[in-house]
């Protein structure tokens, strides 16, 4: 249904949109702060409670075609969710979108995906969803290129808006003054985050190179953090060979292991906030929320050469993706952190302005569809 509550669904400006997901950090920061022209509804609960209560989207409801038949919508929006959706599926979803003479915008946020360890199910579902969609968004000028040379397709280029609310953001570039003025605190911690290992991550061979790259850097220690089924013996994704890498580690004081649940969004604006250094350690994978919450937090981030991490922000880089891992382009990375060449955070002015150009291209966008398809 339209949302009637605050009397916006009569109004001829605004656009509805069935955005896949609504309820996800990176959606919710397309809009403007000011307002904006596009409704997104709110997520279906999948579990049939009630969605705003449940905050749960997954698996998407939106990506049934039942549910694109059954409720009055101005633009179909996905960003996300499909990773579990055959493809027989998706072409269901864009023949029921296409019946009902819905226009279709596809953001490209993975050309690989970081869940899935054989590529073929996602370039098959991309194969559906890139060119039945009516106008392509992605990231990164580098993901623009791949999209049109396997599609022929031109994606329009919008950089990632922030992840950390702006509050939180002020309160650390505070700190971060205070921090370069030897006021907050002493050393340089570069952190590496194993999280519940999702398939595009690969920490296994960077945790010698960085052990032993810290141990000639005076004050430099390596923090590794872990989710406990992960690194706890009996949890569900139990990796004995990295568990036990690290307590070795640990043991002999060359690390310091943190294993714990899941962060809240709090707890990790506070864990990036206590580290000068973030070693992405993906082996494959296309752009990240993670950096862009490093960005905003003041945090460098070392990248690997999969994807385009690069493309997307300042980072320093080293060698890693499918093909291998190159140990010195990590030392080389990690050196460069130390003597200060990392990128500075970027300013709550510029992630304003930001926000403020990407939500307007993005209403534009949906009222150019909705004044052409009607």
């Amino acid at each position: 249904m339209r949302p009637d509550d605050d009397g916006v669904a009569d109004d001829p400006r605004r656009i509805v949109v069935a955005s896949v997901p609504a309820n996800h950090v990176y959606v919710r920061h397309l809009s403007a702060e000011a307002g904006s022209r596009a409704i997104r509804l709110p997520d279906p609960d999948p579990e049939g409670g009630t969605a705003a209560a449940t905050q749960k989207w997954w698996p998407p409801v939106m990506l049934e075609p039942s549910w694109v038949e059954s409720h009055d919508f101005d633009v179909f929006h996905l960003h996300f969710g499909f990773d579990a959706r055959s493809v027989a599926d998706l072409e269901a979803l864009v023949a029921s979108l296409r019946e009902r003479g819905r226009p279709f915008v596809f953001t490209v946020h993975d050309l690989r995906n970081p869940h899935h360890v054989d590529r073929e199910l996602h370039d098959q579902q991309l194969d559906v969803l890139v060119p039945a969609a009516d106008r392509l968004i992605t990231l990164t000028q580098g993901a623009a290129e791949e999209i049109k040379r396997r599609w022929g397709r031109e994606a329009l280029v919008l950089p990632h808006p922030h992840v950390v609310p702006f509050e939180t953001m002020r309160a650390a570039n505070g700190a971060e003054s205070v921090r370069h003025s030897g006021g907050r605190r002493s050393g340089f911690r570069v952190g590496l985050h194993v999280k519940s290992l999702r398939a595009g991550m690969h920490p296994h061979p960077l945790v010698p190179t960085l052990v032993e790259t810290l141990r000639e850097l005076p004050g430099a220690v390596l923090q590794v953090d872990g989710h406990r089924e992960v690194l706890e013996d009996g949890g569900a994704r139990y990796d004995a060979e990295l568990a036990g890498l690290l307590q070795e580690y640990a043991d002999r004081g060359l690390l310091d292991l943190r294993v714990h649940d899941y962060f809240t969004d709090d707890e990790l604006w506070r864990y990036l906030s206590s580290i000068d250094v973030s070693v992405l350690p993906y082996r494959f994978g296309t752009h990240s929320g993670w950096l862009e919450a490093c960005r905003d937090l003041g945090t460098a981030v070392i990248a690997p050469t999969c994807g385009y991490f690069a493309d997307q922000a300042p980072v320093l880089s080293y060698q890693h993706d499918e093909s291998g891992f190159d140990p010195e382009s990590l030392v080389r990375a990690v050196r460069a952190a130390y003597d200060g060449h990392a990128v500075a955070a970027t300013s709550i002015e510029e992630r304003r302005h930001q926000r403020t150009v990407v939500g307007s291209m993005h209403d534009r966008l949906y009222a150019d569809l909705v004044r052409t398809s009607a």
